[in-house]
């Protein structure tokens, strides 16, 4: 299975690599469109290769996605915490009765009695 996992990882990395040596040519980037720019007097562009433009944007699409799942299943996490703060207070609980439940006896019934 772990070489299916390496594999699968050049193949991606071979795809990658293609697309960069194909899109080598130079773009300009702009930031903001021409009649928006105007209204600030500034006119950000960057010139930068295409394959960076596309993988920034893979990449920043990535994080997008991964942030508003975060975002989207807070009310999950936030569900199984509780869950598990009162499991723990659950448990707490028992062991506490069945110490009461044994208080007084023999120690080594006691065990025998927890055992079971």
């Amino acid at each position: 299975m772990r070489y299916v996992r390496y594999l699968c990882i050049a193949i991606f990395a071979l795809a990658l690599i293609s697309v960069a040596l194909a899109n080598r040519a130079m773009v300009t980037l702009q930031v903001l469109p021409a009649e928006v720019s105007g209204w600030f007097a500034v006119t950000p562009a960057v010139n930068l290769p295409l394959f960076i433009v596309i993988l920034g944007s893979i990449v920043a699409g990535l994080l997008i996605g991964f942030v508003w799942e975060w975002i989207r299943e807070h009310g999950q996490r936030a569900e199984a915490a509780k869950q598990a703060r009162e499991m723990r207070r659950l448990e707490r609980e028992v062991a506490r009765l069945k110490a009461e439940k044994h208080e007084g006896k023999d120690e080594v019934l006691a065990l025998l009695d927890e055992a079971s």
